[in-house]
């Protein structure tokens, strides 16, 4: 139970934007500072329901500095949830995002650091087929159709690319695909749908990374544009919750659709994005899934580095 000195007020509408957005430190601080409470208090109200926890560590919590990781931190969360008067599971689902899970808990498809993890095998494939760091190739516009089936799976995904060429003789582009956990990348297909011809394909069954050449028919010379769409036929892993791009520098516009079978809708979908493998996931967005079309989107006047992603929650 709260003092009488203490503040218990409703949640104001900048508390209740950072529990829907995070990151967890942020709301954390931000519900403390709603509250009136100091760490102190803090740690009082925490000790009457059984957990202990250091002034410093929560300190440390709400500066971003650490993150509650032991079951006996998690249990203070948790109990945080009630102290603060905050929904329960909102500080737990915050941590949970920056920590790379999903919300209920499971793990995420693609974190930040298991895509840097597996840039050593990316970079083995690329060699193997002669691609260098940049392609010769800029990204004007990228658009991205991902499609989830009724079984969730990721059942594929359609690319659309506009891309200009710095320097002359560019006549292919390398396209890159990260499987869900368990997927077999022997498995899937690479198909060639508007002004491309597929070429070599290599895979990784261990990272679940497929790398196939789309050549052009034609080489470009330096300041020329190029269209050109192509997909991946996956269906080989188990039930899919999110899908990330990861861009290493500054692009074009990129747009990113993720459509559901009518038989398998998510309860909520969300945007993120992450600058690092070690900052947490921010910029989160609710999105609407469009009845008609059961689909949700972004779209980025301007990728930067890091990643963009759109997840979801199934029941």
């Amino acid at each position: 139970m709260l003092h009488a000195t203490e503040h218990a007020d409703v949640p104001t509408a900048e508390l209740d934007t950072v529990l829907r957005g995070g990151p967890f430190h942020v709301a954390l601080r931000a519900a403390i500072a709603a509250r009136g409470l100091p760490l102190q208090r803090v740690q009082h109200h925490l000790s009457r329901h059984g957990v202990k926890v250091g002034v410093t560590s929560l300190s440390y919590w709400q500066q971003g500095a650490r993150r509650p990781q032991r079951p006996e931190s998690l249990r203070a969360v948790r109990a945080l949830e009630e102290i603060l008067h905050l929904p329960d599971e909102s500080l737990i689902r915050l941590l949970a995002e920056s920590d790379g899970r999903a919300a209920d808990g499971h793990p995420a498809a693609h974190t930040y650091r298991s895509l840097v993890e597996a840039s050593d095998v990316l970079n083995r494939l690329q060699s193997e087929l002669g691609w260098s760091l940049d392609g010769g190739l800029h990204t004007l516009g990228h658009h991205e159709l991902v499609r989830i089936d009724a079984q969730r799976r990721l059942l594929g995904r359609e690319c659309h690319h506009i891309v200009r060429a710095h320097h002359d003789g560019v006549d292919r582009f390398l396209a890159v695909h990260h499987g869900d956990p368990g997927c077999s990348p022997r498995d899937m297909r690479v198909v060639a749908l508007e002004n491309c011809r597929t070429g070599r394909v290599r895979w990784d069954q261990a990272t679940g990374v497929l790398v196939a050449e789309l050549l052009f028919g034609t080489r470009l010379r330096t300041g020329d544009t190029f269209l050109f769409r192509y997909g991946v036929e996956d269906g080989t892993a188990g039930d899919s919750r999110e899908y990330v791009h990861r861009c290493g520098s500054a692009g074009g516009q990129y747009a990113l659709q993720v459509r559901f079978d009518a038989a398998a809708l998510p309860t909520r979908c969300h945007r993120f994005t992450q600058h690092s493998p070690a900052a947490p996931r921010s910029g989160r967005q609710e999105l609407p899934i469009s009845g008609p079309h059961h689909s949700a989107h972004v779209v980025e006047p301007r990728i930067r580095p890091g990643v963009l992603g759109i997840a979801w929650d199934w029941e």
